[in-house]
């Protein structure tokens, strides 16, 4: 079917290329001249994850860590196949008499033709 990742963060570390850049955006003048943000790329599925947010690049890697193993989780994840549904007998009916009843507003609200 497809293969499995292991999200944890030893398994990451070794499959992921860690790369630090300079993150833009407000921050001031240590987050425009220090390497805080951090990309990661983990190398068997191309998924690349940044985080920006922090001065601290520390702080930044465990967040780009934790995106990286969600974004994997979601990627591996399951999906059941949704099955073609008709909409039911009565829920046809009321839905019928709505648009009846919105048309009749509508038409009431226009001014009678004179001649």
């Amino acid at each position: 079917m497809f293969e499995r990742y292991p999200t944890d963060r030893v398994s990451l570390e070794r499959d992921c290329d860690l790369e630090f850049v300079i993150a833009s955006g407000p921050g001031g003048q240590h987050r425009n001249k220090v390497e805080s943000g951090v990309r990661l790329t983990h190398r068997p599925t191309g998924v690349v994850v940044m985080a920006t947010e922090r001065r601290s690049q520390h702080s930044n890697r465990d967040v780009a860590y934790e995106r990286m193993a969600e974004r994997l989780e979601e990627r591996q994840r399951i999906r059941t196949p949704r099955r073609p549904t008709r909409p039911t007998a009565g829920s046809r009916i009321r839905r019928l008499d709505s648009k009846r009843l919105l048309s009749t507003r509508k038409r009431l609200r226009s001014l009678p033709f004179n001649d």
